[in-house]
């Protein structure tokens, strides 16, 4: 015995069959109502030639009286309109007198410094009346107090989206962006209050600015440093070696030019001098700081000992052709190397 779904369609292809018939459908929709008929048979493991028995009513028949039960109900419509969210209803007077005392009682906490009350309060208050921009600003407020920047925002950005014209909340929407590294945003926000506060803005609100655009104005600046420091880095800075290092070639040459095999004039050999552990301390700080290169290039001192190797090289040369060990002396043109390291500028090193 065909179970109750079958029956129902056997129903269906009786229906499409008899609308072939009745005029419902032409000649054209034949096929269509077959390869249907076909699909609901081999699905349903039914027979289409085994139709609705006569003596029953058809399925169109059923449909019909269904229609007309349904009308007859209570709040029945034939069709179904998707479901809307109803709009929550607009607090009443009383809410609202409620919600104003809350936020009294938040701004007391607030003076208190009792900023988690206060958030309470003025949440207990926006639960009453939901996006009121003075609730969500003072919650702002009172966020940013205890330093919950990220909320702050989020209710100042709340705050100005249901009413720009509140100055406050383009206030503490400011300082919250401000607080969490958007310096570029804080302007903005306060450039906003400006704005819709009129007359130049408020000394609060233009403070605020110019804040907000000084840490712009140093983060720009900071940018371009690292960009100079790089090319520094790169070509070398002046008296410095490859990749920064502290160039001792040029430090040998004011010592007089530094040969491997000694120095002409009685300048004392480079290597000879580096053996002293003084020279050599001086020598590794100078590698570990190239600044300090920088300062004894432009000592005056230095310098003037360079002019002095430049001046007296060839009377240094000569002396020591004519009284040997003679040309080592202060007067051939080499200093007093205990004066000069009695120099602070050196001594430091």
């Amino acid at each position: 015995m065909a179970t109750t779904k079958q029956r129902l369609a056997l129903s269906i292809i009786d229906f499409l069959t008899t609308s072939l018939t009745d005029g419902t459908l032409t000649e054209e929709d034949r096929d269509s109502i077959d390869v249907a008929t076909t699909c609901i048979s081999e699905s349903f493991k039914v027979d289409p030639t085994d139709s609705t028995p006569k003596d029953t009513q058809s399925l169109l028949q059923i449909y019909s009286v269904y229609e007309k039960l349904k009308s007859k109900a209570p709040g029945a419509s034939t069709t179904s309109a998707p479901a809307v969210p109803a709009a929550p209803p607009a607090p009443t007077e009383a809410q609202k007198a409620e919600a104003e005392s809350l936020k009294s009682q938040g701004n007391a906490a607030m003076a208190q410094k009792d900023f988690s009350k206060a958030i309470s309060l003025y949440s207990q208050a926006l639960a009453l009346v939901p996006g009121n921009p003075i609730f969500l600003s003072n919650r702002a407020a009172a966020y940013s107090a205890s330093k919950d920047h990220t909320s702050a925002k989020a209710d100042a950005e709340a705050a100005v989206a249901a009413d720009p014209k509140y100055t406050k909340a383009w206030s503490r929407l400011g300082l919250a962006r401000f607080a969490l590294g958007d310096a570029k945003g804080s302007m903005e926000a306060y450039s906003k209050g400006i704005e819709h506060e009129g007359n130049g803005g408020s000394e609060a609100m233009k403070k605020g600015f110019e804040t907000a655009k000084k840490r712009v104005a140093e983060l720009e600046g900071e940018g371009e440093d690292e960009d100079e420091d790089d090319e520094m880095t790169d070509r070398g800075a002046p008296g410095m070696g490859a990749g920064g290092m502290p160039d001792l070639s040029a430090l040998a040459g004011m010592f007089g030019g530094g040969g491997a095999g000694g120095a002409g004039g009685g300048m004392p050999d480079l290597s000879s001098i580096m053996s002293n552990p003084m020279f050599a301390s001086m020598a590794q700080n100078l590698m570990s700081n190239p600044d300090m290169m920088n300062n004894l290039m432009s000592n005056p001192r230095i310098r003037d000992m360079a002019n002095q190797f430049g001046a007296g090289g060839a009377g240094a040369g000569a002396g020591a052709g004519a009284g040997g060990e003679g040309g080592r002396g202060a007067g051939s043109g080499m200093p007093d190397l205990s004066s000069l390291m009695s120099d602070p500028s050196i001594a430091e090193m």
